[in-house]
């Protein structure tokens, strides 16, 4: 790929150019993590041997189990990420959070998925930018769609589709009971290429409406934000941080159709459920995970049975634990179809 860059006329294809880099980088980023645990092992190794019989042995054994268990880590997410084999694996995440049960709690929980998930992107060098906004009535957020950017950015986040419960003393309880809320968190990629996917106009129904400027500075305050209905399958994408409606229209239609592409490849595989967007209710009995923080603390992902018991963690975006666990479910349970 390197060579490919020194090719005459190479960079006269802007759109092809930032693709090779885009992967190119990945590669190079993958090479340089592998070729430092070789070295981290080599280390290790060279400590064990040089304090063996030596006075400051058992400090020395400690020193590098501290170093075992970063080592590890590391091995273990380099290996998670050699499952990111989906043909849209590599590709940018859009995600869409919606409160569900629970009133003012359910959308005070939204933003605090909104805030745990921009927080892990945070953490991975990801970037993220807000689509489309719409805040609570007294608080947190009723729906927000926002776009992870990142290498594998879909790979890793869609573990996170389905609906996600949380139990804790409402602050907005006078009477300090325990409350239980849901949001709901839906995974599609971003699909770069061109989507063979045919849309009937017939079958849309688009609505124009005001941005709403919660969502970040930069979004329009004008009526230039679009929502398309997809009318036989019930699918709902909007779009208000572009810079213009006809932009707008644009990112939600290329939304709509990775929606489609998606849906029919379920179709294919007689899993339809999972791709239809809203089909489930937002509520209890259908959760992936709860984050529970009274009468004690712990997230489990019920998929997994996964457990943190730090959610003050959780919350700040350390959710790769419960993203590594699924996709290793997801490896196995691909093999297993192959075998």
């Amino acid at each position: 790929m390197e060579k490919r860059l020194e090719e005459p006329g190479f960079w006269d294809n802007p759109e092809v150019s930032q693709q090779v880099m885009k992967e190119l980088k990945g590669l190079q980023d993958s090479v340089k993590e592998i070729e430092k645990l070789y070295t981290d092992y080599e280390d290790m190794l060279l400590l064990i041997d040089m304090s063996a019989g030596e006075d400051e042995e058992e400090e020395t054994a400690e020193e590098v189990a501290e170093e075992l268990q970063q080592f590890e880590a590391v091995f273990e997410q380099l290996r998670i990420s050699t499952l990111l084999i989906g043909p849209y694996d590599r590709d940018n995440a859009i995600v869409t959070l919606h409160a569900g049960a629970g009133g003012t709690e359910a959308m005070d929980w939204t933003g605090m998925l909104y805030r745990m998930y921009s927080r892990w992107a945070e953490k991975k060098g990801y970037e993220l930018e807000v689509l489309d906004y719409l805040e609570g009535d007294v608080a947190g957020i009723k729906g927000v769609t926002f776009e992870v950017k990142g290498e594998n950015a879909y790979g890793y986040l869609r573990s996170e589709k389905g609906v996600h419960r949380l139990v804790r003393i409402s602050p907005f309880n006078a009477a300090g009971k325990r409350q239980t809320s849901f949001a709901s968190c839906d995974v599609i990629p971003d699909i770069e290429e061109d989507i063979d996917i045919e849309i009937n106009e017939d079958e849309l129904r688009i609505d124009t409406y005001r941005s709403s400027g919660a969502g970040g500075q930069h979004i329009n305050k004008t009526s230039s934000a679009i929502r398309i209905t997809h009318l036989p399958t019930g699918i709902v994408v909007q779009c208000q941080n572009e810079r213009s409606q006809h932009m707008n229209k644009d990112k939600a239609m290329q939304m709509l159709k990775s929606k489609l592409l998606l849906l029919k490849q379920q179709e294919q595989a007689e899993k339809m459920s999972d791709i239809r967007g809203e089909v489930s209710d937002i509520n209890f009995g259908n959760q992936i995970r709860s984050y529970v923080m009274q009468p004690y603390t712990m997230v489990k992902d019920h998929r997994t049975n996964a457990e943190i018991s730090n959610v003050g963690a959780v919350m700040d975006g350390n959710i790769d634990p419960f993203i590594n666990a699924y996709l290793s479910m997801d490896a196995e349970a691909q093999k297993g179809k192959k075998e």
